[in-house]
C-alpha cells in the first residue's frame, strides 16, 4: 500500500527569529548550562524543541549549505542540532545546550554520562516555565544529540512529550568504543576534530578522567602499565603518548583502561534503562553495521514509536535531513495536528538494489527463510556446501608499521539468475586457524553489479580473543558476545567464530553477485579511512591466517530471505556445481 502525506497538513513558516545567546540556567547542583534560545517573533507561547550536545552550540546555527561528505573539504559532521532556520519560523522554539563541562557550560564533562539525562530534565522543567514555552517540549538531534534525547527520556520530565532521535549509539561498548573487542580509534579523532578532514570537533571546557578519580593509585598504575606494555598499543605513538599524557584527552584514556565490557560501560549506556522510556519515540538510521543500535533500540523500548531505515551511504552537514518527517512528528505531538504521520505503519525502509521505499507492520518480517551462502573452493560463494577439498584458503597479514599492503580472502557468488531479497540480520560463521594468540576479524558484505562496482552492505568485527558467545542472547543473524573477558587463540587451533554483519535491506538484482571479504586491518590510506571511518587498533604481529570450508567445517553467510517468486531458482541454481564451469565467471 502507498502512503502519502499532504504538505497542507504542515505548519509554514511565518515568524521571524529572536536569539537569546548565552543564557544560564541552574542545575539541580548547582552547576550553570549555557544555552542560545531562537524563539518565533511573536508574543505568544510555542512549543519548544531542546538539543544538547558537547561540540559546541555557537556552531549549530550556522547558514553554510550543507555539505557532502566524500566531497567537500567544509563538511563538518559535529554540526547535528538541528535546522533551526526551518523550524523556528514554523512556530518553535528551539534551544541548544552545551553539556556540562563543555562550550561554556560549567562542571565536569565525562565520557557519554547519564548526568546529561538528568541535566536534560532539568532543562526541560525550566523551559516549560518560561513565558514564551506552551509546556510542550520535544528533543532531537542526530549522534550525540539523539544520545542525550533518550537519556533524558529515560528520566521522565513530566513536560517531554516526544522526541526524534537519528543514527544514536545505545551500547558504549558495543556501538562506540570497542567493535566486536577491537578498539576504534574514531573517537580519539572525534575529540581533536579529525573524525572526517578537519571538523570542530569536541568543545571540551573541563573534561575529567573518571579513572584517575576513582580508581585507587595502585590499580590505575597496574592497568596504565599493562596497556604500555602491549606491542600493539606502542606502535600508535599517539596512544603510547596519551597513556603517559592522559590530560591530552581524558575520555580516550578511560576507554583504553576499560577493554572489556562491565560497570563502566553499562553506566554510560542507554540499553539498560529502555524500560524507562514511556514518550514516544521516532528513530532514524541507516542498514549496515550501524543499523545495530538503532534496530536494538526500535525492538526493545515499549512505548509509541516509528522506524525510518535509510539506505547506505553519506550524508551532509549541517544535518537538514529528516526535517520534513521530524516536524510532521512534533506537529502531532506538541501542536496537536493530524499530519497523517500515525496513520501510517511503523517501519519504513529503503530496499537497495530496487531503490524503493517500503513500509512494513513488523520486524523481522515473519515470512524470511533463514539460507547458508556457503564458501566453496575458487573463492566461491554457492548455496550447497563443500564437502571435498578440505585444504583452507588463507592471508598474511602484516603489521601497517611493516607495509600497507594487506591480503584478504574474498568469496563470491557468480551472477545470480533470479533476484534475491534479503531483510534483516546478516552474519557470517566461519572456521579459522592463525598462527598467533590472537588476532582481528573484518568482513565485509557487498553487492556487485555487473559493470563491477561494489555497493557495501554490511560489515563486522571480531577480536579473536572474544569469540565466545552468549548463546541465550544470541539470534539468528545476530550473534552475542559477552566481552567480559579475553580467551587467546591456541595456535594452528581451528575455532568457529561468528560475526554480525549488521541489518541488510537489498534485492541483489539478476546478474548481480554476492561478495564477502575477509581481512585484518584497515589502512590509513584507505579513501574511507580518511574521510570518515577511522581504522581500529591493528596487531603487531604478522600473522598467518587460515580459513576452513569442507564437509566438517562449513563456513557460510547465514541470510535472511524473502521468499519471493524468484528465490526458489536461485538458490537451486547456485547449488549446482555445474552453474560454477563458466570460465568467464572466474575472479
Amino acid at each position: 500500500m502507498h502512503y502519502s502525506f499532504s504538505v497542507l497538513k504542515m505548519n509554514k513558516p511565518e515568524y521571524e527569529i529572536v536569539e537569546e545567546r548565552d543564557v544560564y540556567i541552574t542545575m539541580r547542583d548547582g552547576v550553570r548550562l549555557a544555552v542560545n534560545i531562537f524563539r518565533p517573533k511573536a508574543e505568544k507561547r510555542f512549543p519548544v524543541l531542546l538539543s544538547m550536545g558537547p561540540y559546541g552550540k555557537d556552531i549549530q546555527d550556522l547558514l553554510i549549505p550543507p555539505q557532502p561528505l566524500y566531497e567537500s573539504a567544509f563538511w563538518d559532521g559535529n554540526i547535528e542540532a538541528g535546522d533551526i532556520e526551518y523550524f523556528v519560523p514554523r512556530g518553535y522554539v528551539h534551544i541548544i545546550a552545551d553539556v556540562r563541562g563543555t562550550g561554556k557550560s560549567e562542571g565536569e564533562y565525562t565520557f557519554w554520562s547519564m548526568q546529561e539525562g538528568r541535566d536534560g530534565y532539568d532543562l526541560v522543567e525550566w523551559i516549560a516555565q518560561q513565558p514564551w514555552s506552551n509546556g510542550n517540549v520535544g528533543m532531537f538531534g542526530y549522534s550525540y544529540y539523539a544520545a542525550t534525547a533518550l537519556k533524558t527520556a529515560v528520566y521522565q520530565p513530566p513536560h517531554l512529550k516526544a522526541i526524534f532521535v537519528s543514527h544514536v549509539y545505545t551500547d558504549a561498548y558495543r556501538d562506540l568504543a570497542y567493535h566486536g573487542g577491537v578498539l576504534s580509534l574514531f573517537l580519539y579523532h572525534l575529540w581533536y576534530g579529525r573524525h572526517a578532514g578537519l571538523t570542530c570537533g569536541f568543545a571540551p571546557r573541563n573534561a575529567v578522567s573518571e579513572m584517575m578519580k576513582l580508581l585507587p593509585k595502585e590499580e590505575l598504575e597496574r592497568r596504565v602499565k599493562e596497556l604500555l606494555n602491549n606491542p600493539d598499543i606502542k606502535y600508535y605513538t599517539m596512544l603510547y603518548h596519551l597513556l603517559h599524557y592522559p590530560q591530552k584527552c581524558p575520555i580516550f584514556f578511560d576507554i583504553m583502561l576499560n577493554p572489556f565490557d562491565g560497570p563502566y560501560w553499562r553506566e554510560k549506556s542507554i540499553y539498560p534503562f529502555f524500560d524507562k522510556i514511556k514518550i514516544p519515540v521516532y528513530i532514524v538510521g541507516k542498514q549496515a553495521h550501524e543499523a545495530r543500535a538503532f534496530w536494538y533500540l526500535y525492538m526493545n523500548v515499549n512505548t509509541t514509536k516509528k522506524l525510518l531505515v535509510k539506505p547506505v551511504g553519506p550524508e551532509e552537514r549541517p544535518w537538514r535531513e529528516d526535517r520534513e518527517e521530524a516536524l510532521r512528528w512534533f506537529d502531532y505531538w506538541l501542536k496537536g495536528i493530524d499530519t497523517g504521520i500515525m496513520d501510517e505503519p511503523p517501519i519504513k525502509v529503503f530496499v537497495m538494489g530496487t531503490n524503493e521505499w517500503r513500509y512494513l507492520t513488523e520486524w523481522p518480517p515473519s515470512n524470511i527463510k533463514w539460507v547458508k551462502c556457503y564458501f566453496r573452493r575458487w573463492e566461491w560463494l554457492s548455496f550447497a556446501p563443500e564437502l571435498d577439498y578440505p585444504e583452507p584458503d588463507c592471508y598474511l597479514y602484516r603489521p601497517l608499521w611493516l607495509s600497507n599492503k594487506r591480503d584478504c580472502v574474498q568469496y563470491m557468488t557468480p551472477p545470480l539468475p533470479g533476484d534475491l531479497e534479503v531483510m534483516g540480520p546478516v552474519a557470517v560463521h566461519f572456521y579459522a586457524s592463525i598462527d598467533q594468540d590472537d588476532t582481528n576479524w573484518i568482513v565485509r558484505l557487498y553487492d556487485i553489479a555487473p559493470n563491477g562496482k561494489a555497493t557495501r552492505l554490511g560489515r563486522g568485527y571480531l577480536k579473536a580473543s572474544h569469540r565466545a558467545i552468549d548463546q541465550e542472547k544470541s539470534k539468528p543473524g545476530e550473534p552475542y558476545h559477552p566481552h567480559t573477558f579475553s580467551e587467546p587463540v591456541e595456535p594452528g587451533k581451528i575455532y568457529e567464530y561468528a560475526i554480525g554483519l549488521g541489518i541488510v535491506v537489498n534485492v541483489f538484482k539478476s546478474g548481480h553477485r554476492i561478495k564477502l571479504e575477509i581481512e585484518s586491518a584497515e589502512s590509513p590510506k584507505d579513501p574511507e579511512m580518511q574521510i570518515h571511518f577511522h581504522p581500529h587498533l591493528c596487531s603487531s604481529k604478522i600473522t598467518l591466517h587460515k580459513i576452513y570450508r569442507n564437509k566438517d567445517y562449513q563456513s557460510h553467510i547465514l541470510l535472511p530471505v524473502v521468499p519471493k517468486p524468484s528465490y526458489e531458482k536461485v538458490i537451486e541454481t547456485l547449488s549446482d556445481d555445474n552453474y560454477f564451469t563458466k570460465s568467464e565467471w572466474f575472479h
